[in-house]
């Protein structure tokens, strides 16, 4: 879920080797699947072919999907439904990425579901019929909730700078599990349209905290270290769409605001006369 171009991702590998060797295989192994889809055992003569496909094929489509981001999705019509979701992503162009969602990070994760992301003035150029379908994403970054596991601070705090106001359309199509609810074995039914996070309380107690233990990171501490990218943060559509929903207490997150509640550009609140 990034917006950056191929240059900056190369500094951004640069500031990785200066910093320590760190790497993406850092966070590995560490979210393995919980479902597993039924079927036989994959056989010799399956694998044979899969060898000579790996040496006589290409695989050009997927070889850019190489940045690795780790977050949550509430599903839009059933908020408590939600799942920490891994993100193998491959910027397009400056504007526009796309990803494939994954329930863990192992090689054995079932891919869950899709997300494309669009830049702010890709977003704004949509039809207003269109835009109910992208979540915003000030929210998971302002939170500290959205990760890149493996890379060092500084460089995850400048992707997350160029993600800055964009936007999602993400569709889950197989519920492999969630917190309190019960996995399907198979892709079964309809899609599902996933949102953000967009106020403290909306994630189910224990969800960002489980994550947080199992990748030994602290999601206040990175809340804190972005504080100052709120001075980029423009008010976005569908911070309000589920506000409300989550029967429990919510507040608002500095610096995440709706386009309904925000003031008109060029005009300033006075104090009444009265």
């Amino acid at each position: 879920m990034i917006s950056f171009s191929r240059p900056l991702f190369a500094m951004l590998l640069e500031a990785v080797a200066l910093l320590g060797g760190m790497s993406v295989a850092v966070a590995e192994d560490r979210a393995a699947r919980k479902t597993a889809p039924p079927g036989t055992q994959t056989s010799a003569k399956t694998k044979t072919l899969e060898a000579g496909a790996i040496a006589l094929q290409g695989n050009a489509p997927v070889k850019g999907f190489d940045i690795y981001l780790l977050g949550f999705h509430p599903m839009k019509e059933h908020p408590e439904q939600q799942m920490e979701v891994h993100h193998y992503c491959h910027q397009v162009n400056e504007d526009f990425a796309q990803c494939v969602l994954f329930d863990g990070n192992t090689k054995d994760a079932n891919m869950n579901g899709i997300e494309y992301i669009l830049s702010e003035k890709l977003f704004e150029s949509l039809p207003a019929e269109e835009r109910k379908y992208w979540h915003p994403h000030n929210g998971e970054i302002l939170s500290g909730q959205l990760v890149a596991p493996g890379i060092p601070a500084v460089a995850e705090k400048a992707l997350m700078q160029k993600k800055m106001n964009s936007y999602g359309k993400t569709w889950h199509f197989w519920n492999t599990g969630y917190p309190g609810g019960t996995a399907d074995k198979l892709p079964l039914g309809d899609p599902m349209l996933a949102w953000s996070f967009n106020r403290d309380g909306e994630a189910m107690p224990g969800l960002v905290e489980r994550r947080d233990r199992a990748l030994d990171i602290s999601t206040m501490e990175k809340r804190g270290d972005r504080a100052e990218l709120r001075q980029l943060a423009h008010p976005q559509s569908g911070v309000d769409d589920l506000k409300g929903k989550f029967g429990r207490p919510t507040q608002d997150i500095p610096g995440v605001l709706d386009k309904g509640r925000a003031p008109p550009q060029g005009r300033r609140s006075t104090p009444s006369s009265n």
